[in-house]
């Protein structure tokens, strides 16, 4: 056989196995394929420091990027946001809630206009004092003696549960998160406003809801309108808008309907993660650091303790600002611009209740 056709055959051979292989293995082809494909994509994003975390924060750094740079620009869009949300929240309950419960029960309208007041004030109040109130801020003017590190973006001591805010690229005492609805960072002197909003809130879809529920009925199942929509003729400042309202009833219902169903998930949601995180003792930020701490203590065979839990009674006393003297209850139900005992700086992790 000469060189050339050997070379020929070596050739054939070769390039025939390999055109054959997927037809006599194919399912052993696939797999060897797939490993192989497998090691490629890996091995151009290998690092052995990588985790699931790790992965999730590198995915959502786009996030963080414009969380850091736009956030705090488009605060006061937010602000209008919510504070229109809730005007045509009250405007709607007023044009067609308080005329269609003045028709039938003058005794329920009286409770009802209280009770829902009552429940505005609150949320009105609440919001501009956590709009308003500052968070609190490690002071620079004085030497700090209870100090756990120097932050490495503002270069100022960080007391105990300090936090750097990127969005306000500032420390903020005991802080929770950044609230881009209020414009505001959620710290040690307004936290117990944003909660009692949030609560507030949460109870004032409730209310609309009960109350609600009779006119959806009427307008949907029974399908019942009055001449000028949901409005009295026996009442001439009603019957003003009474036309204008007749043809936007059902849409103003429908949009009611579902802004309370939004707000009753999202703000509920919202208030029983922060009455977790306040029963424990704990900040939003603070919740992701000991959950850290904890798996790292368990690993080496010891049990985590939160110095800053006090125990839920407690915890939650410290919180409403009730360890004050002169502090009672009307202070938690009515309005009240009183602030937290502490001022953020010192912690007493002394007193430890089981």
């Amino acid at each position: 056989m000469s060189f050339f056709r050997k070379i020929c055959v070596i050739i054939f051979n070769r390039i025939g196995r390999k055109l054959l292989l997927p037809f006599k293995f194919p399912a052993l082809y696939i797999i060897r394929k797939y490993q192989l494909l497998k090691i490629t994509f890996l091995s151009l994003f290998y690092n052995e420091q990588a985790d699931f975390n790790y992965c999730v924060d590198t995915l959502l750094e786009p996030i963080y990027w414009f969380v850091d740079n736009y956030t705090k620009a488009l605060g006061p869009f937010f602000v209008f946001v919510v504070v229109s949300l809730l005007s045509s929240f009250v405007v709607i309950a007023y044009l067609i809630g308080l005329p269609f419960w003045l028709e039938r029960s003058p005794t329920i309208t009286a409770i009802a206009l209280v009770l829902g007041n009552y429940i505005l004030i609150n949320v009105v109040f609440h919001y501009y004092m956590a709009l308003k109130t500052s968070p609190g801020y490690p002071p620079q003017d004085r030497i700090l003696f209870d100090v756990v590190s120097i932050c490495k973006k503002c270069f100022i001591p960080k007391p105990p549960r300090a936090h750097h805010c990127s969005v306000c690229n500032r420390c903020i005492l005991k802080m929770d998160h950044h609230c881009p609805w209020l414009d505001n960072c959620i710290g040690h002197y307004n936290h117990r406003f944003f909660f009692q909003f949030c609560a507030y809130t949460w109870i004032g879809t409730i209310f609309i809801i009960i109350f609600g529920v009779s006119i959806a009925y009427e307008q949907f199942i029974l399908d019942v309108n009055t001449s000028n929509g949901s409005i009295s003729t026996n009442y001439e400042l009603w019957s003003l808008v009474g036309d204008y309202l007749s043809r936007w009833r059902k849409n103003l219902i429908i949009y009611e309907l579902l802004l309370c169903l939004g707000t009753f998930i999202s703000v509920g949601l919202l208030g029983l993660w922060h009455i977790k995180l306040i029963t424990k003792g704990e900040t939003c930020v603070e919740t992701f650091i000991n959950k850290k701490r904890m798996k790292k203590l368990l690993e080496n065979g010891h049990n985590y303790c939160n110095p800053f839990d006090k125990g839920s009674k407690l915890n939650w006393v410290i919180f409403l600002g009730l360890d004050q003297p002169n502090m009672k209850w009307r202070h938690i139900l009515l309005p009240s611009t009183h602030l937290p005992k502490s001022t953020g700086l010192f912690w007493d992790i002394s007193r430890k209740v089981p």
